[in-house]
Protein backbone atom coordinates (compact mmCIF):
# COMPACT_ATOMS: atom_id res chain seq x y z
CA UNK A 1 0.00 0.00 0.00
CA UNK A 2 1.04 3.52 -0.67
CA UNK A 3 1.16 5.12 2.45
CA UNK A 4 0.13 8.56 1.25
CA UNK A 5 -3.15 6.77 -0.25
CA UNK A 6 -4.34 6.33 3.11
CA UNK A 7 -4.33 9.84 4.25
CA UNK A 8 -5.78 11.35 0.78
CA UNK A 9 -8.18 8.87 0.07
CA UNK A 10 -9.92 9.47 3.45
CA UNK A 11 -9.38 13.39 3.17
CA UNK A 12 -11.31 13.02 -0.14
CA UNK A 13 -13.57 10.55 0.59
CA UNK A 14 -14.82 12.15 3.84
CA UNK A 15 -14.57 15.52 2.17
CA UNK A 16 -16.85 15.25 -0.25
CA UNK A 17 -19.38 13.01 1.96
CA UNK A 18 -19.36 15.87 4.30
CA UNK A 19 -20.85 18.03 2.00
CA UNK A 20 -24.91 18.56 2.74
CA UNK A 21 -24.09 15.94 5.56
CA UNK A 22 -25.99 16.49 8.95
CA UNK A 23 -23.02 17.95 11.00
CA UNK A 24 -22.14 20.54 7.95
CA UNK A 25 -25.50 21.62 8.39
CA UNK A 26 -24.82 21.98 11.70
CA UNK A 27 -21.74 24.04 11.35
CA UNK A 28 -24.49 26.53 9.66
CA UNK A 29 -26.60 26.58 12.00
CA UNK A 30 -23.79 26.71 15.45
CA UNK A 31 -22.69 29.79 12.70
CA UNK A 32 -25.90 31.28 12.45
CA UNK A 33 -26.97 31.04 16.40
CA UNK A 34 -23.52 32.18 18.12
CA UNK A 35 -22.13 34.26 15.28
CA UNK A 36 -18.31 33.25 17.40
CA UNK A 37 -16.77 31.19 14.35
CA UNK A 38 -13.13 30.42 16.69
CA UNK A 39 -15.14 28.81 19.49
CA UNK A 40 -17.05 26.76 16.60
CA UNK A 41 -14.00 25.83 15.32
CA UNK A 42 -12.68 24.06 18.09
CA UNK A 43 -15.37 22.95 19.32
CA UNK A 44 -15.63 20.89 15.89
CA UNK A 45 -12.23 19.82 16.19
CA UNK A 46 -12.22 18.65 19.36
CA UNK A 47 -15.47 16.78 18.91
CA UNK A 48 -14.25 15.41 15.64
CA UNK A 49 -10.83 14.36 16.33
CA UNK A 50 -12.36 12.28 19.68
CA UNK A 51 -15.00 10.85 17.40
CA UNK A 52 -12.87 9.59 14.74
CA UNK A 53 -10.25 8.26 16.84
CA UNK A 54 -13.25 6.08 18.69
CA UNK A 55 -14.06 5.20 15.16
CA UNK A 56 -10.21 4.75 14.14
CA UNK A 57 -10.39 2.46 17.02
CA UNK A 58 -13.21 0.35 16.21
CA UNK A 59 -11.66 0.12 12.67
CA UNK A 60 -8.55 -1.76 13.98
CA UNK A 61 -9.72 -3.60 16.52
CA UNK A 62 -12.44 -5.34 13.82
CA UNK A 63 -9.57 -5.93 11.62
CA UNK A 64 -8.08 -7.97 14.14
CA UNK A 65 -11.08 -9.75 15.27
CA UNK A 66 -12.46 -10.25 12.27
CA UNK A 67 -11.26 -13.29 9.26
CA UNK A 68 -9.71 -11.39 6.19
CA UNK A 69 -12.57 -13.32 4.30
CA UNK A 70 -15.23 -12.22 6.19
CA UNK A 71 -13.94 -8.46 6.59
CA UNK A 72 -13.58 -8.27 2.75
CA UNK A 73 -17.22 -9.15 2.03
CA UNK A 74 -18.54 -6.91 4.91
CA UNK A 75 -16.34 -4.22 4.17
CA UNK A 76 -17.45 -4.18 0.64
CA UNK A 77 -20.83 -4.11 1.23
CA UNK A 78 -20.65 -1.58 3.55
CA UNK A 79 -19.06 0.85 0.90
CA UNK A 80 -21.61 0.60 -1.35
CA UNK A 81 -24.62 0.64 1.76
CA UNK A 82 -22.58 4.15 2.21
CA UNK A 83 -22.99 4.46 -1.60
CA UNK A 84 -26.77 4.81 -1.50
CA UNK A 85 -26.88 6.13 1.70
CA UNK A 86 -25.34 9.27 0.30
CA UNK A 87 -28.03 9.99 -2.04
CA UNK A 88 -30.52 10.76 1.03
CA UNK A 89 -30.20 14.02 2.10
CA UNK A 90 -29.60 14.82 5.50
CA UNK A 91 -31.53 17.66 7.84
CA UNK A 92 -30.78 18.96 10.91
CA UNK A 93 -33.38 20.50 14.10
CA UNK A 94 -33.07 23.12 15.98
CA UNK A 95 -33.66 20.18 19.07
CA UNK A 96 -30.31 18.99 18.14
CA UNK A 97 -28.54 22.55 19.07
CA UNK A 98 -30.15 22.70 22.30
CA UNK A 99 -27.52 22.72 24.87
CA UNK A 100 -27.08 24.53 28.19
CA UNK A 101 -25.83 28.09 27.41
CA UNK A 102 -23.59 27.92 30.56
CA UNK A 103 -21.73 25.48 28.57
CA UNK A 104 -20.30 28.29 26.33
CA UNK A 105 -20.12 27.77 22.51
CA UNK A 106 -17.01 25.79 22.65
CA UNK A 107 -18.81 23.56 24.84
CA UNK A 108 -22.29 23.57 23.28
CA UNK A 109 -20.81 23.15 19.88
CA UNK A 110 -18.45 19.75 21.50
CA UNK A 111 -21.42 18.07 22.73
CA UNK A 112 -23.69 18.86 19.40
CA UNK A 113 -21.10 17.77 17.13
CA UNK A 114 -20.19 14.74 18.74
CA UNK A 115 -23.37 13.36 19.13
CA UNK A 116 -24.52 14.13 15.44
CA UNK A 117 -21.22 12.59 14.35
CA UNK A 118 -22.42 8.89 16.08
CA UNK A 119 -22.91 6.46 13.60
CA UNK A 120 -23.13 8.99 11.07
CA UNK A 121 -21.39 8.56 7.26
CA UNK A 122 -18.35 10.06 8.49
CA UNK A 123 -18.09 7.94 11.39
CA UNK A 124 -18.98 5.07 9.64
CA UNK A 125 -16.43 5.67 6.73
CA UNK A 126 -13.82 5.97 9.11
CA UNK A 127 -14.27 2.66 10.56
CA UNK A 128 -14.25 1.46 7.04
CA UNK A 129 -11.35 3.10 5.61
CA UNK A 130 -9.48 1.93 8.68
CA UNK A 131 -10.11 -1.49 8.25
CA UNK A 132 -9.64 -0.92 4.08
CA UNK A 133 -5.88 0.64 4.66
CA UNK A 134 -4.72 -0.96 7.98
CA UNK A 135 -3.49 2.59 8.76
CA UNK A 136 -6.04 3.36 11.74
CA UNK A 137 -3.28 7.11 12.55
CA UNK A 138 -3.34 8.41 8.77
CA UNK A 139 -6.92 7.38 8.08
CA UNK A 140 -8.16 9.47 11.74
CA UNK A 141 -5.61 12.21 10.51
CA UNK A 142 -7.09 12.17 7.02
CA UNK A 143 -10.88 12.11 8.32
CA UNK A 144 -10.35 14.56 10.50
CA UNK A 145 -9.17 16.84 8.00
CA UNK A 146 -11.89 15.77 5.39
CA UNK A 147 -14.25 16.92 8.05
CA UNK A 148 -12.74 20.26 8.77
CA UNK A 149 -12.32 20.98 5.22
CA UNK A 150 -16.16 20.75 4.42
CA UNK A 151 -17.24 22.49 7.98
CA UNK A 152 -14.55 25.23 9.04
CA UNK A 153 -15.93 27.15 5.84
CA UNK A 154 -19.53 26.78 6.44
CA UNK A 155 -18.62 28.40 10.06
CA UNK A 156 -17.15 31.36 8.15
CA UNK A 157 -19.31 31.71 4.71
CA UNK A 158 -22.32 29.87 6.01
CA UNK A 159 -25.30 29.92 3.85
CA UNK A 160 -23.32 31.48 0.79
CA UNK A 161 -21.30 28.48 0.33
CA UNK A 162 -24.29 26.16 0.63
CA UNK A 163 -25.81 27.70 -1.97
CA UNK A 164 -23.24 28.05 -4.04
CA UNK A 165 -22.24 23.96 -4.11
CA UNK A 166 -24.35 21.90 -5.91
CA UNK A 167 -25.24 19.20 -3.52
CA UNK A 168 -26.70 16.66 -5.67
CA UNK A 169 -23.35 16.43 -8.17
CA UNK A 170 -21.00 16.50 -4.96
CA UNK A 171 -23.21 13.43 -3.31
CA UNK A 172 -23.14 11.60 -6.48
CA UNK A 173 -19.44 11.82 -7.11
CA UNK A 174 -19.01 11.01 -3.69
CA UNK A 175 -21.64 7.82 -3.86
CA UNK A 176 -19.20 6.60 -6.97
CA UNK A 177 -16.15 6.96 -4.82
CA UNK A 178 -18.15 4.60 -1.92
CA UNK A 179 -19.17 2.27 -5.11
CA UNK A 180 -15.98 2.00 -6.43
CA UNK A 181 -14.51 1.20 -3.27
CA UNK A 182 -16.82 -1.30 -2.41
CA UNK A 183 -16.26 -3.13 -6.16
CA UNK A 184 -12.58 -3.03 -5.49
CA UNK A 185 -12.71 -4.54 -2.41
CA UNK A 186 -15.33 -7.13 -3.26
CA UNK A 187 -13.17 -7.81 -6.27
CA UNK A 188 -10.07 -8.08 -4.11
CA UNK A 189 -8.34 -6.24 -6.71
CA UNK A 190 -6.03 -4.49 -3.50
CA UNK A 191 -5.16 -7.34 -2.64
CA UNK A 192 -3.87 -8.64 -6.00
CA UNK A 193 -2.11 -4.94 -6.58
CA UNK A 194 -0.34 -5.10 -3.19
CA UNK A 195 -2.29 -2.62 -1.52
Amino acid sequence: MIVGEALWVSIGVVALAEMGDKTQLLALLLAARFRRPWPIVAGIVAATVVNHALAGAVGAWLASAVSPAVLRWGLGLSFLAMAGWMLIPDKVDEDEVRIPPRWGVFGATLVAFFLAEMADKTQIATVALTIHYAAPVLVVVGTTLGMLLADVPAVFVGDRLARRVPMKVVHAIAAAVFAALGVVTLLGVGERLGF
